[in-house]
This record gives C-alpha cells, sequence and structure tokens, in this order.
C-alpha cells in the first residue's frame, strides 16, 4: 500500500532545481542509504572469521539442508495459496454482484491486522492438542484431532495474514481494468472463464507478481508462527542458534537467508519487470458486472469463511481467554499499563524517525534528475527484504562489539531499537512520500522560487504542506508494522523494558495463554486503528 510502484523513468520524471538537486540532499540521502546497510556487515564480518571451511562444513550439514528444503516448501506453499484464495477474492469483491460486497472488502483486507503469532497461537488454541475443537467433540468419541504443527499449520496461519497483500494489489489493477476489452472477448464467443484467462489475467499478473513477492518476502522472514508451529525454517534456528551461543551457525544461516531474499527480489524483476509498466493503461471502465446467479450466496459463504478463519477464530479465543481469566501465575506475566506505553511510545518514535530520514531519499528519488536517486532508493529498501530477526541479530553484534560501556550500560539501547524498526521499516515512509511528491507539479515550488523564497523555504512553504497526508499515511504504517514486530524487539529492547508484543510472546511461550488476552486484544485494536488511517489516507475504495 504505502510502497506504491511508480514505473516513470528517471528521464520521464520533471527535473527541479534548488534543494532536491542539490549536494546536501544528495549527501542527506546517501548517508540514511548507508546506514540502512550497515547491519549487514556483520554477516560478511562473520563469514570472513569462520572461513571457507568452515562454513562449507556448516552449511553442507543434514541440519542445514533441511532448513533450506523446509524454508523453500514454506514459501511456496504460501506464496501459491494466497493467489489461489486473493485473486477470486478480489475478482468477486471488484466485478461481480456480490451480496454484502462492500463489508466484504474491507473485512478480507482486515487480517492485515493481525500479527501472524497471535493467529498463530490461537489456532493452536483452537485446533491443536487438547484445544478448543477437540474438547468440543471429546463427548462424541473424538480423542484425537490431526496435528496442526510443522508445514500445515504453518502454511495455514501465514496463508491467511498474507494473502490480504495479493488482494489489495489484485483489487486495486482490477478497478482500473478497461473491461470493454473483456466485452470484446465475449462477442467473440469466448466464455467467461476464457475471457478471463486470455484478456483480464494478462493484464493483472503484474499486480499479482507484485502481491506476491511481498508474500514470499513474509513467509521467508517470518520468525513467530514457524516457532509456535515447531517447524524448523531459517529464522527459527537462527534465533535458537543465537541464543545457544552459536554465533557462527547463525551469522551463516543468515547469509543463506539474504541471498535466497536476493534471489526472489531478482526472480520478481525479472519475472514481471516487463510488464509491470502496462498496468496502469487501462481506463478505468469497471461499469459492467457479472451476475453470480445461483452462485452469489455460495461465493458470499466462500468470503465469509475466509474471513471467520482469519477473523473470528483468533477474535474468539482471545475473547475466551479473556472471560476465564488468568491462571494465576503472577510475576512477569502479569499485564501492565506501561506495556501500551511503551509500544505505542516506541512505535511513534520510530514512525516519525521514519517518515523524516526517508524524505530526502524519497524526495531525490521523485524529483531529482541525479543517478543517485534510484540507487539510494533501492538500498533502503535492503532492510525491508532482509528478515527481522537478522537485522536485530546483526545490530546486537555491532553494539556488543563496538558500543562498549554505551552498549553494557543500556545507554544507546533505545537509539539502537528505534534504528532497527527504521532499518526495517524505512521503505514504507519512503514509498508513501515518493507517491504523494509524484503527485506534486514541480512548477508550483518553482513558481515560489520566482517569488523569491529559498529552495528550502519553498519545499517547506508549498511542498511540505502537499505531501503532508502520503507521510502521515506512510508514517501510520510504519507505526503499524512496528507496534506487530516481534524479532526485532525480542532482540534488542533494553532490559526491563516490556510492551505488548514481549507480552505476548512470553504468555504464549510459556503455555499461560490467559495472560496474552488482554496485550493482544490491545495490540489488534491499536492495528485497526492505524489500518483505518492508512486506508482513509490512501482513498481505499470500497466500491
Amino acid at each position: 500500500m504505502a510502497g506504491n510502484a511508480d514505473t516513470s523513468t528517471a528521464a520521464d520524471r520533471p527535473a527541479s532545481s534548488g534543494w532536491s538537486g542539490g549536494s546536501v540532499l544528495v549527501v542527506l540521502a546517501g548517508l540514511v542509504a548507508v546506514a540502512v546497510l550497515l547491519p549487514l556487515s556483520w554477516i560478511v564480518i562473520a563469514g570472513f572469521r569462520v572461513g571457507f571451511a568452515g562454513a562449507l562444513d556448516l552449511l553442507l550439514r543434514e541440519q542445514t539442508l533441511s532448513i533450506v528444503v523446509n524454508s523453500f516448501l514454506l514459501v511456496g506453499a504460501v506464496t501459491g495459496l494466497s493467489v489461489l484464495l486473493a485473486v477470486p477474492l478480489a475478482f468477486l469483491t471488484t466485478r461481480t454482484n456480490l451480496p454484502f460486497r462492500r463489508f466484504f472488502t474491507v473485512a478480507l483486507a482486515m487480517p492485515l491486522v493481525v500479527p501472524s503469532y497471535i493467529g498463530a497461537f490461537a489456532f493452536v488454541s483452537a485446533f491443536g492438542p487438547q484445544g478448543q475443537l477437540q474438547d468440543a467433540l471429546a463427548p462424541f468419541g473424538v480423542e484425537t484431532l490431526p496435528t496442526i504443527y510443522g508445514l500445515v499449520g504453518s502454511t495455514l496461519v501465514l496463508t491467511l495474514y498474507t494473502y490480504p497483500y495479493v488482494y489489495i494489489t489484485t483489487r486495486a489493477s482490477l478497478k482500473s481494468l478497461d473491461t470493454t476489452l473483456v466485452e470484446a472477448a465475449r462477442t467473440l464467443r469466448h466464455t467467461r472463464w476464457q475471457a478471463f484467462k486470455r484478456v483480464t489475467l494478462p493484464q493483472i499478473r503484474p499486480a499479482i507478481t507484485a502481491g506476491s513477492l511481498l508474500v514470499a518476502l513474509y513467509a521467508l522472514s517470518d520468525f513467530g508462527t514457524p516457532a509456535i508451529m515447531r517447524y524448523d525454517v531459517f529464522t527459527r534456528v537462527i534465533y535458537v542458534e543465537f541464543n545457544a551461543f552459536g554465533r557462527n551457525m547463525a551469522a551463516l544461516l543468515s547469509l543463506v537467508l539474504v541471498l535466497i531474499t536476493v534471489a526472489i527480489l531478482a526472480f520478481e524483476r525479472r519475472a514481471g519487470g516487463e510488464d509491470r509498466v502496462q498496468t496502469d493503461r487501462g481506463h478505468g471502465n469497471t461499469q459492467s458486472l457479472v451476475r453470480l446467479g445461483r452462485w452469489r450466496w455460495p461465493a458470499a459463504a466462500f468470503c465469509g469463511g475466509v474471513t471467520a478463519l482469519a477473523l473470528v477464530v483468533p477474535l474468539g479465543i482471545l475473547g475466551l481467554w479473556l472471560v476465564r481469566g488468568t491462571d494465576g501465575v503472577a510475576g512477569g506475566l502479569a499485564f501492565e499499563l506501561q506495556y501500551v506505553g511503551n509500544s505505542v511510545g516506541i512505535a511513534v518514535a520510530a514512525a516519525l524517525v521514519a517518515a523524516i530520514v526517508g524524505l530526502p531519499i524519497a524526495h531525490l528519488s521523485a524529483r531529482g534528475s541525479s543517478r543517485f536517486g534510484d540507487v539510494f532508493e533501492r538500498a533502503s529498501y535492503v532492510g525491508y527484504a532482509v528478515p527481522g530477526v537478522v537485522i536485530g541479530l546483526a545490530l546486537v553484534f555491532l553494539g556488543a562489539r563496538y558500543g562498549g560501556g554505551l552498549y553494557r550500560t543500556g545507554v544507546i539501547a533505545f537509539p539502537l531499537l528505534v534504528f532497527g524498526y527504521v532499518v526495517r521499516f524505512l521503505p514504507q515512509a519512503v514509498g508513501s512520500t515518493r507517491a504523494s511528491l509524484l503527485r506534486v507539479s514541480p512548477a508550483l515550488p518553482e513558481a515560489a522560487r520566482t517569488l523569491g523564497r529559498s529552495p528550502f523555504g519553498a519545499f517547506r512553504s508549498v511542498t511540505l504542506p502537499l505531501i503532508a497526508p502520503g507521510q502521515v499515511g506512510g508514517a501510520a504504517l510504519v507505526f503499524l508494522t512496528t507496534m506487530k514486530e516481534l524479532p526485532v524487539t525480542l532482540l534488542l529492547k533494553p532490559p526491563g523494558f516490556d510492551t505488548l508484543v514481549t507480552q505476548v510472546w512470553q504468555a504464549t511461550a510459556s503455555g499461560h495463554y490467559g495472560h496474552a488476552a488482554v496485550p493482544s486484544l490491545i495490540l489488534l485494536f491499536v492495528s485497526a486503528l492505524s489500518m483505518l488511517v492508512i486506508l482513509s489516507m490512501e482513498g481505499y475504495d470500497v466500491k
């Protein structure tokens, strides 16, 4: 959403003089890009320390090969199922006379506010051993249920909470599609399926590819769900190895994970790059709706089933835990209001810093004629592509090695935590700000320049008010993702600094689910408010 893509090249963008092309802007953007790339130096340093022979021995172990296979199976299954789920849902809510279409349009996007790890332990509580479903079926003689742990459970949970990436991008593409092309295919005696396959699908394929990339990266980088589902993938094993003082193994696995991430990005660029430019050429004629006939209510049941699994199940489990109360265990699991303040405070700090430091990169990329704009913008996306567990471990290593007494005494703990969030989610602020800048005519600040304003004065008085909604939307998205971020928080939080995320994780890891209900519900509520801000800022169409 916030990472709105723009297909114009540097040569197509209007050049503007003054602040956007100044050397100060280039230096600022360059410093931000270097800072984002800094954590990856940990992987390089650790790789040199192990040496080639040691690295080869570690990477060719049976455990490592098993992790690679498990990770690829999970990413492939989640991405494929997300596409199979999201494309029909996008079509139903956009191009058909689906009952309750406006409700489902929003409801099917809302799983984005549910952290996947909350969904994971809710599903374990509902469908796992001695779960709610098994307790309900016990009087009927059902003593055991198929296990939800492993690949099956991880795939189910991640699919339910990542398909909205494909759903939202595909729906946006369908809304701008020229339906006269489809009608022309129908007049040539094509069935609806043939018209979709030959006309609609090729035009929305870039949007599907873009959403699939986000799903694949999320599935590859997610830590909480595989850990709860007891499925060994890169992120879970890296975290375990690091805590077990297997620093070399953790570093090498992180390197392999980064290389796989780069390969996925390269594959997406090669597969979707040529078509992406063509996605905005439709005329937006979406008045003709497909009549579902007798399939209207089965289609509504399909949408309702997805909504129930993704939203009703976790909310129902959390509500049940809330009603039952805690199990009497006190200590660090007792909920305190300061967890809310800590979570909101650190998320606000990360959102503000990301919005500020992302502005030079966004401005240089959108308005500058310098080649550095595209380079710095791509560099800023590295942190988003690299899994959070790698970013967290890298900053722990760098802080411990080079922070000295400032790190040991906790003086730089909070700045390091905010820095980790900014590295991770900076592209969300950059993408939203850049999209807003591209909608502002360069003639406006130039007119202010002719009236005697300085380059910075023209930007502050003319451009900044116009791009403010985009900046707020990007900051809200950074706030939302920071509130939900698990591995960076677990690895970098100062001692004694607990948040909603850490409280949920500690309660579920120890099996005291009742203590996770209140922080989980508060986290979902705050995330939902952030989502509403994002949707309102970006004009999400529910028609």
